[in-house]
């Protein structure tokens, strides 16, 4: 049986508990401390505004790392900004409609 407890998180200054099993915490940690990283990045970059845009951009960034790696066994970094770059563009356009 393992055991599962709750592990006090900060992520762009918001705490979190989250509940997971002792073996996998420090994986939890890095996830956590990752995470934070990209979503403070995004932020700082100044166009996304707003914690739930940057936690999507960043959930897609993280998503399109994986999936490169995954994909090609190697991450060309320019092509990956390239295409947040281009995510980012369209995320923008559809939360500000033109009138």
């Amino acid at each position: 049986m393992t055991d599962n407890n709750a592990v006090d998180v900060a992520i762009m200054g918001r705490e979190f508990r989250v509940t997971c099993p002792d073996a996998e915490r420090e994986e939890l940690l890095q996830a956590v401390t990752y995470l934070d990283k990209k979503m403070c990045e995004i932020r700082e970059n100044g166009k996304v505004v707003g914690s739930e845009r940057i936690a999507i951009m960043a959930g897609l960034n993280i998503a399109h790392e994986l999936l490169a790696v995954k994909v090609k066994g190697d991450c060309d970094m320019g092509e990956v900004k390239r295409k947040i770059d281009h995510m980012q563009m369209l995320l923008d356009t559809a939360s500000n409609p033109v009138t």
